[in-house]
């Protein structure tokens, strides 16, 4: 009988053999590396940067037992499929209503469309507190949006969904204070397509937000102390009191709005933290990652940047530029004009969008490297590419690394950033020319900075 170890040898030389000779470009994981455990894992985040001058939040999968509020009904994957697919054709509907004007000269791809608060992008929550006393509030962080909400009291069950917190009552609350109506920040939300006009017989201004699965948020435009962390309070943030809400059922407390416009957490508070946020969206749901205010400061040890753009002259979403893609150590063979679509970064899409003639590329060399596997047939409920793994007890997998502008190359996570349910995680989103977007599972154990203020975005990998 062959010994385990002459077993492990015969198995790489067949993929060096097969694809290139480059072994280094597969990992072979156990099928359980695919999967969260049921409970959540107690282990804490590795590998934080010491002394940076931010503050940092626990940062967990809304469906996962680190969840402190559970949702009466987990979706199933293809109904979250089905979410993601709605949400993301809205995205790639409102860019085709418009041309790709000339590129900046940082080379960022510049797209006259608008994303934010008009869909949903739901998928991680951090708790907060809002109020002083500070009330505990679990909100779902959005980069897609810009306003803050939270539900509050009063509140009776056919304008409020259930929630498993108290609802925050802003009658107990020593800072709170309703906006006017007719001041500069009532105009502004009307500006930015947040603005309902004014609400109790004129007196204060009113906000609405609609999402993409046909949630909505409708309430009082509001100030209060939003507390992070034990000592780390933003004083007089611009909030939604929400007074009528429909939702799924969720039972989370609100949104946290991580968008670029002037109503957002990350604008509010550049003077504090320079208008830079991190997180680190963890490979499984039961293990838990982080949302960080501030920049990592003097430390970059570790980060790959790109230039950061934006789509027109809407401030909300996050624009990167894709130059390249990487299968099993090889470069994909695709001319440089069919990167030349913006790619929005989010953490709410979380399947990745690819133009076609890189998606094309893209699936032919990965099935090529997974033909070890039974490919499942084609069914509208599931990605296109997924496999059949039952009898596997490890599954060998290609490495797959996104270049941007600039140079920074990413290695996605092996298994978790590159499959999902046994799927690859990568869709067609249509001509090259047009929008695409990189999902949050290309993106798990990945420290993703946004740092407006010096316009770019920094990968660091292995960060939770």
């Amino acid at each position: 009988m062959a010994s385990p170890f002459l077993l492990v040898i015969v198995l790489c030389s067949y993929y060096s053999i097969a694809h290139g000779g480059d072994k280094h470009s597969f990992i072979v994981v156990p099928r359980s590396s695919f999967e969260p455990e049921a409970a959540c894992s107690t282990s804490t985040v590795k590998n934080q940067e010491p002394n940076r001058a931010s503050v940092i939040a626990p940062l967990v999968h809304r469906h996962g037992p680190c969840a402190p509020s559970q949702s009466y009904n987990k979706p199933s994957f293809a109904d979250t499929l089905r979410h993601n697919r709605a949400r993301s054709n809205f995205i790639l509907s409102r860019a085709s209503k418009g041309n790709i004007v000339s590129s900046r000269k940082d080379g960022n791809a510049s797209v006259p469309t608008y994303l934010g608060s008009f869909v949903d992008s739901l998928n991680y929550a951090v708790t907060v507190g809002i109020g002083t006393p500070p009330v505990s509030q679990v909100l779902l962080i959005d980069t897609g949006s810009d306003l803050s909400w939270v539900q509050c009291a009063p509140c009776n069950v056919t304008s409020c969904y259930h929630q498993k917190d108290p609802l925050f009552d802003p009658r107990l609350s020593s800072t709170y204070a309703p906006v006017p109506c007719h001041t500069k920040a009532c105009r502004r939300l009307i500006v930015d397509r947040y603005g309902q006009g004014c609400t109790d017989g004129g007196a204060y201004c009113a906000y609405f937000i609609q999402y993409g699965d046909g949630s909505r948020t409708t309430g009082v435009l509001s100030r209060e102390t939003l507390t992070l962390a034990p000592g780390f309070d933003v004083k007089g943030l611009l909030f939604g009191c929400g007074r009528d809400q429909r939702q799924q059922d969720d039972r989370f407390d609100g949104l946290l709005g991580l968008g670029g416009a002037p109503e957002s957490l990350v604008a509010q508070t550049s003077s504090v933290y320079g208008g830079a946020f991190s997180y680190c969206l963890p490979p499984v749901s039961s293990k838990p990652g982080f949302l960080s205010l501030g920049a990592p400061g003097n430390s970059t040890t570790g980060f790959v940047f790109t230039p950061l753009g934006r789509i027109g002259d809407e401030l909300t979403s996050y624009v990167v530029r894709l130059i390249g893609i990487s299968v099993g150590g090889k470069r994909l063979r695709v001319p440089a004009t069919a990167y030349r679509g913006a790619m929005i970064i989010d953490s709410g899409q979380i399947v990745t969008r690819l133009q076609t003639t890189p998606y094309d590329a893209l699936q032919q060399a990965f099935r090529k490297a997974m033909k070890a596997y039974p490919l499942l047939p084609p069914n509208p409920d599931r990605l296109d590419t997924c496999y059949n793994f039952t009898g596997y007890s490890n599954v060998t997998v290609p490495k797959i690394a996104l270049t941007f502008s600039g140079g920074a190359t990413v290695e996605l996570d092996v298994p978790n950033g590159i499959l999902l349910n046994n799927c690859l995680a990568f869709e067609e989103s249509g001509p090259d020319i047009g929008l695409g977007i990189i999902g949050n599972v290309n993106q798990r154990t990945l420290e993703v900075l946004y740092d407006v203020g010096r316009s770019q975005v920094g990968f660091r990998s292995g960060a939770c």
